[in-house]
């Protein structure tokens, strides 16, 4: 059964940007195997912080290729149990996956400290990390409403400093790890001033520039 949902074209940012692709960047381009991949729950989606701008016109060779190693990327990490894995775009437009798990990778209020739950799925994630060590690596960790910034953001930082030293600690390199953000209350799932689902952290995998020089070389696979 196809588990991957793609978002009609109107729906497929969930910021104020415009999912067309401009001419020449190969944004959106090279779905691949993306549309018949098990266990996916897919949608194509905007993310505005995920990654950094390389500069310059990405062709569409090049958007296609990457779009293509980021469906084994997607299928890799669908492999791990309990892990959500959906395709997203990321600053330059290009195919990027974001990986979430039942667990949630949720804390409880106030709270830094990872979960058993939380350790034993990050400890199999570590895994398709190690394997794609061409891609780089966003963590963002969030708070609910409780509180204020004042609390809000130092403690979001420490959520996602916490999954990622525990990723480091099963071996993944910290050089691949790029943004550890604590992102406070924004983006929530709940609408709640009180909310366990809001007290979260999101991993995102996405292109780096290694991978942008080989998919322009023709080289990536």
């Amino acid at each position: 059964m196809k588990n991957v949902k793609i978002a009609t074209m109107g729906m497929c940012l969930l910021v104020m940007s415009s999912c067309a692709t401009k001419q020449g960047t190969g944004a959106l381009i090279g779905t691949g195997a993306g549309a018949v991949l098990g266990g996916i729950i897919g949608k194509i989606a905007g993310n505005t912080a995920v990654g950094a701008a390389i500069g310059g016109a990405v062709g569409a060779g090049t958007g296609a290729l990457i779009g293509r190693h980021m469906d084994k990327v997607a299928a890799e990490a669908a492999q791990v149990q309990n892990a959500k894995v959906e395709e997203v775009t990321d600053a330059n437009g290009l195919k990027a996956v974001k990986v979430t798990f039942d667990s949630g990778i949720l804390f409880a209020t106030n709270q830094s400290t990872l979960n058993s739950s939380s350790k034993s799925d990050l400890a199999k994630f570590s895994t398709v990390l190690k394997n794609n060590s061409d891609c780089h690596v966003d963590i963002y960790g969030y708070t609910d409403r409780s509180g204020g910034d004042a609390i809000n953001v130092p403690l979001s930082q420490k959520r996602a400093q916490s999954v990622a030293n525990y990723l480091t600690s099963c071996g993944v390199s910290s050089s691949q790890l790029q943004n550890i953000v604590g992102k406070g209350s924004q983006d929530e799932i709940e609408n709640k001033t009180v909310s366990q689902a809001n007290r979260r952290v999101e991993v995102y995998l996405y292109a780096s520039p290694e991978m942008v020089e080989a998919a322009n070389a023709g080289t990536l696979k």
